[in-house]
């Protein structure tokens, strides 16, 4: 690869201090005594949870932090030129480099960039990075947002001409099985402060590094900017998709004098998307439903500071369920998990605000539980919300994965803090919690009329970036929305939780595209996109459970998701897995006759995979499965057969009275397939067993191992209900960052090393560390064989 960019991580060896510390900011101040830490870091996660703290944000601190990192230049860079990035802090950040102030940026999910050419030092000389981050008030999101630099940052090091940040924007203009058209722009700077002859020269590649087409332009290049627009022809493309996310790599240089002065490689998809009123979304010429999540930031035990192999297990798991499309819910998201989309074959909403000028309540003694406070970006909205969206845009834009753009969620919620005359009394989403007077139109709030001005801004600012996209939000209160023009802004749009009005509005706004953009899991919700060609899409509220929007403690995270704080699947995963995912699949949830069941919760939970119960008890099972037909054998014998489509709710249940074997669901179609799933009455604990996703780390600081950690009876058999304290060490080339179980109540600090298991099972996240060598975990039960694991890192 050519040496004329370079890129230096800086994730290693910060000094970090929690607290205001007055004179940080200047390059003399001694931190030797400040805690040593690796990016990303979420300092509120390493907290004690308490209900002083926000609901909203889960019961954890914010406050104001520290950061210092002490960095020795190779000599190699000098006469270079050098940015300094961060991908994310929250919130409210200052950085100064060498006692150089830099600027601020107030919103805790953009990435941003700061030019330090001019106040870096060489020949052995140590330059200080200080960042001041003022997580003043935890009771400014209505989710765990997370304190500290959560994501990561690096230093880019160019040559005086050079392409500029985000500079290179790649779009498929026209594209067929037999040949592909992408167009390319570049955008150059000349910082010599003389006129220069260049050459833009651009080379796709495949995932093999085999050509699929180049393009070169002369360009006169005066000092300043010069923009250079180009067309690739390529033959019978690898289109992108979700069965088969192809990618290639665009490398573009910039030839000065016979030498390529700078290179930059962009992962480039080919694919083409279209949405349509009447029938739905096409990708690549194909209609698609879009089987979507919406999904949070952040990772239980790890707060918000998630590394990227963590966000690849949950992913896998999504993509098993049968899920092809990711909400970025209700921020900017980090560029890892963008690029796992791709890479994975994820499409993606992705959302840039949860509210604009307007502020929204903000929860802090629990879910929808008055008097809410108000804190939160909306007092830097106005000054900032064009740059931040925009930053989005052009950060992302050459992701294929990206289907849409977002430029708000729930901003028009009724009363909250916007309403209208024409509606005296609001009855939008949640509505029944609101005390009577915050239902009740009042001409002294803001008048709902404002969001379609914010909304063309918004709208402007972004197609100024990207026209190849169409943008979107999700609408609380549809009824407004159209009435005020709000809607009329938009190029598709989505509605949350208002599947009632699809018929009606499809009716009186023919020309337009309507689709799910947050929508409940039961099975009425998917049947309204699966069965009407011109509903093309759903997001279901979660993915995967999430800390805050806490309905009170000590309950600390939302239980919506498919998947708990640790990533393992709920049975409401499993009977979604049936209604969305095309691989042949059977699952058992076993419930007590007089609870409910999945159909009774709207989707979101019922029964357990457990065949421990009461000698004689009554107990309903419920059997999810794809396929035509099932049979239930219970030791052997066969309890019952049924057909999940002859069933209103997809799936299939049956009374059994308990007694203790093995329950067996197998499922069969026409086709001569088979699946089957199992249940064993499990006897008392005897061992714990430890299992790894992988055994060989990196010695990166960034490689993550995920251990298991399972409560077994002799057989093997999971204990479900065994709920006893585990205590894990690690020693050696690695260390601990986390225990997650599950469990929402579990109120023992994150930064434990001792943490009870939930289900039967626990997840410890262990990272690697600089240096390669063997990583030992050793994990502790009272009363048990005591269990180890070796991990090697290279």
């Amino acid at each position: 690869m050519n040496e004329s960019r370079s890129k230096i991580w800086l994730n290693a060896e910060w000094c970090f201090n929690q607290g205001d510390v007055p004179q940080a900011w200047y390059k003399g101040y001694d931190d030797k005594a400040w805690r040593k830490v690796t990016l990303p870091h979420d300092w509120a996660i390493e907290a004690d949870f308490s209900r002083d703290y926000s609901s909203g944000s889960g019961y954890l601190p914010g406050g104001t932090g520290w950061y210092r990192k002490h960095v020795v230049l190779p000599d190699r860079l000098e006469g270079k030129r050098a940015y300094l990035t961060f991908e994310g802090v929250y919130n409210h950040s200052q950085v100064w480099v060498n006692s150089y102030y830099l600027g601020k940026r107030p919103y805790g999910y953009s990435t941003f960039t700061y030019e330090i050419t001019d106040l870096l030092a060489y020949g052995g000389a140590v330059n200080t990075i200080a960042v001041k981050v003022n997580h003043a008030e935890t009771a400014d999101s209505r989710w765990y947002t997370g304190s500290g630099i959560y994501r990561d940052v690096y230093l880019t090091f160019t040559h005086d001409i050079h392409v500029a940040q985000y500079g290179v924007f790649a779009s498929t203009a026209e594209i067929s099985l037999e040949g592909a058209e992408l167009q390319v722009e570049t955008r150059i700077l000349n910082e010599t402060g003389e006129a220069a002859e260049i050459s833009v020269l651009h080379t796709l590649v495949d995932e093999d590094g085999i050509n699929a087409g180049t393009s070169v332009e002369l360009l006169p290049a005066a000092g300043g900017t010069e923009l250079s627009q180009q067309v690739i022809q390529v033959k019978g493309p690898k289109l992108w998709s979700p069965e088969a996310p192809n990618m290639y790599t665009l490398i573009t240089e910039i030839i000065w004098k016979g030498a390529t002065v700078d290179e930059v490689r962009t992962p480039v998809g080919l694919r083409s998307i279209h949405f349509d009123p009447a029938e739905g979304f096409k990708l690549n010429g194909e209609a698609l439903k879009i089987k979507g999540v919406c999904v949070h930031h952040d990772a239980g035990c790890l707060g918000a500071a998630v590394p990227g192999d963590v966000w690849i297990r949950r992913l896998r798991y999504l993509k098993d369920m049968g899920c092809n499309a990711i909400r970025m819910s209700h921020n900017p998201p980090a560029p890892v998990l963008l690029d796992l989309c791709d890479q994975m074959g994820f499409m993606v909403m992705d959302e840039a605000f949860d509210e604009w000028e307007g502020v929204k309540n903000k929860w802090s003694t629990g879910h929808n539980v008055y008097p809410p406070k108000h804190f939160g970006y909306y007092e830097d909205f106005p000054d900032w919300g064009i740059t931040d969206i925009q930053e989005m845009v052009k950060r992302d834009r050459n992701h294929p994965s990206i289907i849409m753009w977002s430029i708000g969620n729930e901003v028009d919620y009724p009363n909250d803090p916007y309403c209208h005359p024409s509606f005296q009394t609001m009855t939008g989403n949640n509505d029944a919690n609101k005390p009577a007077e915050e239902r009740v139109y009042d001409p002294n709030k803001p008048n709902a009329e404002r969001l379609a001005v914010i909304a063309r801004r918004l709208v402007q600012a972004v197609k100024a970036c990207d026209k190849t996209r169409p943008v979107t939000a999700a609408l609380a209160y549809p009824e407004l929305a159209n009435l005020i023009g709000y809607s009329d802004t938009l190029d598709v749009v989505g509605y949350n939780y208002r599947e009632s009005l699809y018929f009606k509005d499809r009716s009186a706004y023919p020309d337009r595209v309507l689709y799910g953009s947050e929508n409940s899991p039961g099975l009425q919700e998917w049947l309204a996109v699966r069965d009407n060609p011109d509903i093309c899409a759903q997001f279901i509220w979660t993915g995967i459970d999430y800390l805050g929007e806490a309905h009170g403690w000590p309950i600390r995270a939302s239980q919506a998701g498919f998947m708990d704080l640790a990533g393992f699947p709920k049975p409401s995963y499993y009977y979604r897995q049936s209604l969305w995912s095309d691989t042949p699949m059977a699952y058992l949830a076993v419930r007590r006759a007089e609870e409910p069941g999945i159909s009774d919760t709207g989707g979101r939970s019922g029964g357990k995979p457990s065949w421990n119960w009461e000698p004689g008890e009554r107990l309903i099972v419920d059997g999810y499965t794809n396929l035509a037909a099932a049979e239930l054998y219970l030791n052997g014998k066969l309890l019952g057969v049924g057909r999940p489509d002859e069933s209103g709710e997809l799936l299939l249940s049956w009374e059994v009275s308990f007694e203790p074997g093995t329950l067996l669901l197998t499922g069969k179609d026409g086709q001569g397939r088979t699946v089957k799933r199992e249940l064993h009455t499990a006897a008392a604990p005897e061992q714990l067993r430890v299992t790894a996703d992988t055994l060989q780390l990196r010695a990166n600081l960034r490689d993550i191992a995920h251990v298991e950690l399972d409560i077994v009876d002799a057989a093997g058999t999971g204990v479900y209900g065994a709920e006893v304290p585990v205590t894990v060490t690690v020693e050696g080339a690695g260390e601990l960052l986390g225990l997650e179980n599950g469990n929402v109540q579990d109120l023992e600090p994150y930064r434990s090393h001792t943490r009870n298991t939930h289900h039967g099972k626990l997840l410890a996240y262990i990272r690697a560390g600089a240096v390669s060598g063997t990583i030992k975990l050793t994990a502790v039960i009272p009363g048990l064989p005591q269990a180890e694991l070796e991990i090697s890192s290279l």
